[in-house]
């Protein structure tokens, strides 16, 4: 005959643990993909080149030319690298003087190797500097940011 339980011989050992009930888990919400999860020449092209206009506007810089593209770099000693994704901007800046800045994406990526040139008036320009090497994280608005900030170190955008 099977052993009668009472309230007295039960022990700490003698229950089993229930397995907890749950709360029902609340569906996450997807978030959608990040503007930066998109192809590196499709975000360049849809989003930064627009962002980058907007920023250059909101700073007084009207009639910028914004293009991407995939060519040598153009300074003295570097023409022997492979091709690069450059984000070339151009504009007049007054008295027939055009300024123009390069923007270079080394890996194909907004978050790898970067450099920056600029030159004026259609000539060659003269040094290849990294640009935001640093950065663990980008995104549109600080890639944005920094762009409108070095170009502002240059003096063409506020003089001093």
């Amino acid at each position: 005959m099977p052993e009668e339980t009472t309230p007295d011989s039960v022990t700490p050992d003698s229950v089993k643990e229930q397995p907890a009930v749950k709360p029902e888990a609340k569906a996450k919400k997807e978030k959608p993909p990040a503007l930066e999860d998109k192809p590196f020449p499709d975000f360049i092209q849809q989003d930064f080149i627009t962002a980058l206009k907007v920023g250059l506007e909101n700073q007084g810089i009207q009639g910028v030319e914004l293009s991407l593209e995939k060519k040598k770099i153009n300074i003295v000693g570097f023409s022997q690298l492979p091709d690069c994704w450059q984000v070339v901007g151009v504009w007049s800046s007054g008295y027939k003087q055009t300024r123009e800045f390069n923007l270079y994406f080394f890996d194909e990526t907004i978050s790898g190797k970067k450099g920056f040139s600029y030159s004026e008036s259609g000539g060659k320009a003269s040094t290849l500097e990294s640009f935001r090497i640093d950065e663990r994280k980008s995104d549109l608005g600080l890639l944005v940011f920094w762009t409108v900030q070095r170009l502002n170190a240059q003096k063409w955008l506020v003089r001093n």
